[in-house]
């Protein structure tokens, strides 16, 4: 009994040690972002990556390190992880990246303690931590509308509540059996490449669980499908793995390592085709576009099913990766060559990750990555392939306890309930009007112009506004750039809109979206030719009453590209009553804004023609524009001004 408690705490502690590295690792790579988006460059800043490079400090230990090195370390973990979300941006990225390092090189010297013990068990056990660790994450990202609840407001208290659990763990029941005397020997000097190999391979599928599972509804930002299925498919997967990993106990004595390369081969395929057929082949001829976005078919969808069946290879391979690297014995300066290559390898993914939007504000080598989303995910599914084929030999399984699949269940069972609670429910106004009022914001990825996460601040501008149709730029921050954080979902869920993403964030572009009090109806996403960043329209009817209005909504490239808005004018064509709205890039002294209000009026001019409202709108400061259609009244034009973004609101009020 005492030895079932002491594995139950071992593997609550590994699973609270595993939630921390991704909420760190998150907010880390997300300010660090930041600085860059307020620059639209390299900022500076970026030296805070050094931090990942904390596990070449494992040099320093010629044996196996003490537990006052691992608890100071700890400790250090848990300081981040609870004062991290209470600061700004740069005390956040700061505090974060110190936690961070202080996880890897803990993780290192962990791995090098149990490699002097050789302990069987230990593999499953951390497996089995990943595995709740990335349920709870989930559980926690649905709670917040796709932010983790844990790290903003109120919610907080829930990641004090993590951290005092987590400290009470490692000085309590899991004290003993985690750092119970090493001993043995660890290996000679042959196999060093052989570490390095299972290294990089645990750090791809800790890659791969940051940028896909911790927040899964990147997947649906990715796909287009609703997040509905896709939580549903997911969550019914890893109960019945839950369940599964208890049949170990009646299962042979070992297992083949091997079992774990093929289906992680299927697994990676997978994940590479849901990317790759949601991807756009952009043709290189401007006379192509504007170009539609594929429509979903079923066979489109398939590589998604399958995946996300396949999903809990990537626990079972980091369980064959961790043994294989704790059977090893590899010595700490083995284990800190290893480990300080796979965190160069986790900086180039992230890079890579993030380089498939910004390419065009990357000098030289970012070009190279414009629609590269699905091979920089493939290459890190490679490196986990290469690590696994690194395996050899046979492993002694480890049951996970009789109650561990009801914890499963119980959490996979919170995460739907709590989507259901929580999530927009759309209602129309009973009563239908001709008059709306109509929203256009860019909203800088959710910060303000002082750089800080600011969800709540632009929630606040546009409940005061109350607009009945909103058209957000800027938006598509469900990406690792971005914390994996959804905007989009967290302002329809709190404002109980019906929503349309846009473009899928495969594609390379900033994101725009469509929120609406009323029902949006055959919602589509055209693509503008580019030279630089990619560029996106979304055209929707918007059902009012018993009348149906046609939206345009869209951010055009730096300097609003001519080509680009006379191939937005073609999508204007035969289209009697519309509104565009978005962030054109062009001023009102533009050819581009010559040509559009040649056909179309400008809602600003059309309630101020002298410009001058109260105040103090400058039309050489303009380039957010709701464009409305001929015989459009307009009530009022308004603009807030305000820090929460570092582009005005802009509204109108009409009556079409």
């Amino acid at each position: 009994m005492n030895a079932d408690r002491g594995n139950a705490a071992r593997m609550a502690l590994f699973a609270l040690f595993f939630l921390f590295f991704f909420q760190l690792l998150a907010d880390f790579i997300e300010t660090v972002y930041a600085f860059g988006l307020l620059g639209t460059g390299i900022p500076s800043e970026i030296a805070a990556v050094l931090f990942l490079f904390s596990p070449a400090l494992l040099f320093l230990w010629r044996d196996a390190p003490g537990h006052r090195s691992m608890g100071v370390l700890w400790i250090a973990v848990l300081a981040a992880r609870l004062g991290a979300p209470m600061l700004d941006t740069r005390g956040r990225m700061l505090l974060s990246g110190a936690g961070v390092a202080a996880w890897l090189l803990l993780f290192a010297m962990w791995l090098a303690r149990e490699a002097r013990r050789a302990e069987s068990g230990a593999g499953m056990t951390m497996g089995l931590g990943l595995f709740l660790s990335v349920m709870i994450s989930v559980l926690l990202r649905i709670l917040g509308s796709g932010l983790d609840i844990s790290t903003v407001g109120w919610g907080r208290v829930i990641g004090a509540g993590l951290v005092v659990v987590a400290a009470a763990l490692w000085f309590g029941p899991a004290r003993e059996p985690m750092l119970a005397r090493a001993s043995g020997q660890p290996t000679a000097t042959r196999g060093r490449f052989r570490i390095i190999a299972l290294c990089l391979g645990l750090m791809a599928a800790l890659t791969l669980f940051y940028f896909v599972f911790t927040a899964p509804h990147v997947v649906a930002r990715w796909t287009g499908v609703s997040y509905a299925p896709i939580l549903a498919a997911l969550l019914a997967t890893w109960a019945i793995f839950g369940w599964v990993m208890t049949w170990h106990a009646n299962a042979p004595s070992r297992f083949r390592r091997g079992l774990a390369f093929w289906p992680a081969l299927a697994f990676v395929l997978a994940l590479y085709l849901i990317i790759r057929v949601n991807q756009v082949d952009f043709p290189r001829s401007p006379n192509a576009y504007p170009l539609l976005a594929p429509s979903q078919t079923v066979w489109r969808r398939l590589p998604l099913w399958a995946m996300l069946v396949l999903s809990p290879v990537l626990f079972y391979a980091f369980v064959v990766l961790i043994q294989a690297l704790i059977e090893a014995r590899p010595s700490p300066a083995r284990l800190a060559l290893g480990f300080t290559a796979a965190s160069f390898f986790l900086l180039l993914a992230i890079f890579g990750h993030v380089f498939t939007t910004v390419y065009d504000y990357i000098p030289v080598v970012g070009p190279l990555f414009r629609d590269k989303f699905g091979e920089v995910h493939l290459a890190v599914g490679l490196v986990l392939l290469w690590g696994l084929a690194w395996t050899r030999g046979r492993f002694h399984p480890f049951s996970a306890p009789s109650r561990f699949p009801i914890g499963v269940l119980a959490l996979a069972v919170f995460a739907l309930l709590g989507f259901f609670l929580v999530r927009a429910q759309p209602s129309s106004p009973t009563a239908a009007s001709d008059r709306v009022t109509i929203l256009t914001y860019n909203i800088q990825q959710g910060y303000s112009e002082q750089g800080q996460r600011n969800f709540d601040g632009q929630l606040a501008i546009i409940r005061q506004i109350a607009p009945d149709i909103i058209a957000l730029q800027e938006s598509d921050d469900a990406r690792v750039a971005n914390g994996n954080a959804d905007v989009v979902r967290y302002f329809a869920d709190r404002l109980d809109m019906y929503s349309y993403y846009g473009p899928k964030t495969v594609t390379g572009t900033f994101g725009i979206a469509l929120l609406s009090r009323y029902p949006i109806l055959n919602p589509r996403t055209y693509f503008l030719y580019s030279e630089g960043e990619q560029v996106a329209v979304i055209q929707a009817h918007v059902a009012v009453g018993e009348w149906t209005r046609d939206v345009f909504v869209t951010h055009l490239g730096n300097g609003g590209p001519m080509i680009q808005q006379q191939q937005l004018l073609e999508l204007w064509e035969g289209h009697v009553r519309f509104i565009a709205l978005g962030d054109f890039n062009f001023r009102p002294d533009s050819e581009q804004y010559r040509l559009t209000t040649s056909v179309v009026n400008d809602s600003w001019t059309a309630r101020w023609p002298d410009w001058a409202d109260d105040r103090g709108q400058k039309p050489t400061d303009k380039i957010d524009h709701i464009f409305v259609s001929p015989g459009t009244t307009v009530f009022d034009a308004r603009f807030i001004d305000d820090p929460a973004s570092d582009h005005p609101a802009v509204t109108a009020t009409i009556e079409w």
